[in-house]
């Protein structure tokens, strides 16, 4: 146990230096090349972790399952970590990792609607809590700046939670980390078409005319020099490989519901370290609007506060329902 949160605090630091080394990275790098180098050295650091999985669960991949590689890889790494990439360039590091920390809030919408888990009185509460955390912290009626860099934070979150309710529709067969690195590496060839498609005429010229440039003849390694190297590797290894790869051995050590831990740390902590490396100021309203989301996230997190041990990546939120299901009132909401 006390392993598995050696793995949380891990797993927390990693992914709360996430904003920070990409918007250092940013500026030597294209977006799109940046989001294909560092998932692909991502899903190469998991590949050991998942091929031990496949070998210990006995899993055997068939024809279906490369269709939802491909799937699953197109949502996580072409539509929502490229948002993702965005958003850091055009708003602060400490603003997107609060808003892209909600896309918990969206996991329960997409699991409603795709998985039919029943929506309880304290998950309703968590929603209209940490809603109105972002809302604090976008302040929508006085906004001043920074539109496209939100927006894409939270077009990121959105399909985030959608890419993990698709993962979770055959995470129990397939495996969590075997899901995540084959999703990783598809995600990367689909990009790497996209990528070689940027280079023809046709499609770069209007791109460009439409202020698109970033998407037009992307490269592929130019910009890997020894001065941008050390922050290549540090998204790639520490932040995506690495990262990931704690939060797997986090859950099977501990459980689900502990792990995600993680992503309640994070909107505290990553502002910090923002604060601490770029020199981002951490305003009253920012401070109100993380209290609001952690305190959302924890009224998720308390019925679940009794996972057993060792039931690691099988845990879900159905398990979670049906445990307190005598403890809590329903609002029963049927598609």
């Amino acid at each position: 146990m006390k392993k598995g949160y050696l793995y949380i605090a891990l797993a927390t630091f990693f992914f709360s230096t996430m904003e920070i080394a990409l918007k250092l990275s940013s500026g030597s790098f294209n977006s799109v090349q940046l989001t294909f180098l560092r998932f692909l050295i991502g899903a190469v650091v998991l590949m050991p972790l998942a091929s031990q999985e496949r070998k210990r669960k006995s899993i055997t991949l068939h024809a279906a399952d490369i269709r939802f590689f491909m799937l699953t890889g197109f949502i996580c790494v072409v539509v929502s970590m490229m948002l993702f990439q965005m958003s850091v360039i055009f708003a602060p590091a400490s603003t997107v990792a609060v808003l892209f920390s909600c896309n918990s809030v969206f996991v329960v919408f997409f699991a409603y609607l795709m998985l039919h888990e029943r929506i309880y009185k304290h998950t309703a509460v968590s929603i209209i809590v940490s809603v109105a955390g972002m809302l604090i912290i976008i302040n929508p009626l006085h906004f001043k700046g920074g539109a496209a860099g939100v927006a894409c934070a939270l077009g990121a979150a959105v399909t985030f939670a959608l890419y993990n309710a698709v993962a979770r529709t055959r995470s129990d067969r397939i495996g969590g980390i075997t899901l995540t690195s084959m999703s990783f590496l598809f995600g990367c060839a689909e990009l790497l078409i996209l990528m070689f498609i940027s280079h023809i005429p046709a499609v770069a010229s209007p791109l460009r005319s439409a202020g698109l440039g970033m998407f037009c003849a992307v490269p592929l390694i130019s910009g890997v020099t020894l001065s941008s190297l050390p922050g290549l590797i540090y998204v790639g290894i520490c932040v995506t490989g690495l990262g990931y790869m704690f939060y797997f051995l986090a859950m099977e050590s501990t459980s689900a519901a502990t792990a995600s831990l993680v992503f309640y740390i994070k909107p505290v902590l990553a502002p910090l370290l923002a604060a601490a490396v770029l020199g981002e100021a951490i305003t009253g309203r920012m401070t109100v609007g993380i209290i609001f989301i952690v305190a959302g996230s924890l009224i998720a997190f308390i019925p679940g506060i009794r996972p057993k041990k060792g039931s690691g990546l099988r845990e879900d939120l159905r398990e979670l329902g049906t445990e307190f299901e005598a403890e809590n009132d329903e609002i029963d909401i049927k598609p």
